[in-house]
């Protein structure tokens, strides 16, 4: 009996494993809980075009955008936990939106960790005609000018958000109103129109609008200087220990076998060594990661932490 228990043990697990080595045999659906045009959206992209190849299967980027990426990140936890249907997203629906929001469809705890694609550092931008050349200028002025100053975000919740709260607390307290929008790219129109004032952004698309003096970059909001913009300051050299950087993972639904894991994120590694898709990634300010899956799962805890420190340091509550 206990022979026959230990043979059936070792084919409960060798069936997953090999169902693995066959997968996938259809299209591979990949949702983005944000609109079209952000940096979101065109990561997962960029690694779904050589995943394609790799598997000769379609790999569908799919977006699905509302409430802070709750939405998406619901279709993806109901889903078949077949590796048909992933979930690619920047934090708050990984690891931020379970800190702020009082209940939730799903719960982001039990997805599937599969790797962490790239990260981008955020940018404190300011329209072009904003008087301040530098964060101490802004500082002042937005101090002389209490309810003057608006800032547009990617919506409540997400990184933009609360890299600008972060900034008003650590700043002391400045009275700039958020305006919360649906994405990136609405958000960013109307800070390159000058609807609104100022927009702490990932670096990745907003980078030509600085290029090209439509906007004003005044720190970048990594340890360190970006490359793309190497003459701008990091925000921790006015507002010491500041660090908001916006990455961009994948993850599975709940109970999703960890060999189809595996091999989503050895077929992202794989991709990150081709040339054309560092030149891409390089483009849009964004450092390559390629986690494995049990590193994603301990990066994400870690991230929980931080963030959960950002929305308490600045008493952070949904509009």
């Amino acid at each position: 009996m206990l022979r026959l228990a230990r043979i059936f043990l070792l084919l409960v697990v060798a069936i997953p494993a090999a169902n693995a080595q066959d997968w996938p045999q259809k299209a591979v659906r990949i949702i983005v809980p944000f609109p079209a045009g952000g940096s979101a959206d065109l990561i997962p992209r960029i690694a779904a075009e050589k995943l394609s190849q790799q598997w000769g299967q379609p790999v569908i980027v799919e977006n699905r955008p509302g409430a802070a990426g709750n939405i998406g990140a619901d279709v993806v936890f109901k889903s078949e936990p077949d590796g048909y249907t992933l979930l690619s997203a920047p934090p708050p629906p990984l690891v931020i939106n379970r800190l702020l929001y009082p209940a939730l469809t799903y719960d982001s705890t039990q997805f599937v960790p599969i790797t962490v694609v790239a990260a981008i550092p955020n940018v404190l931008l300011v329209h072009a005609r904003v008087p301040a050349n530098t964060v101490a200028e802004l500082i002042a002025y937005a101090r002389a000018n209490p309810g003057k100053l608006n800032y547009a975000s990617q919506g409540s919740g997400t990184t933009s958000h609360l890299t600008a709260e972060l900034f008003k607390s650590m700043a002391g307290g400045l009275a700039i109103t958020h305006v919360p929008y649906k994405g990136t790219a609405p958000a960013l129109a109307d800070l390159v129109a000058g609807q609104v004032e100022m927009m702490c952004d990932n670096l990745g698309v907003s980078l030509p609008h600085v290029k090209s003096g439509r906007l004003r970059a005044l720190g970048v909001a990594s340890r360190a200087r970006s490359p793309s913009l190497p003459d701008v300051p990091t925000l921790a050299q006015t507002l010491p220990g500041f660090e908001a950087v916006a990455w961009f993972g994948i993850v599975a639904p709940p109970k999703t076998p960890p060999a189809i894991a595996e091999k989503v994120a050895a077929g992202v590694r794989e991709a990150l060594k081709s040339p054309d898709v560092l030149k891409r990634l390089a483009d849009l300010s964004a450092e390559p990661m390629a986690l494995s899956p049990a590193e994603t799962a301990a990066f994400m805890k870690q991230e929980t932490e931080r963030w959960g420190r950002v929305i308490r340091a600045a008493n952070v509550k949904l509009e």
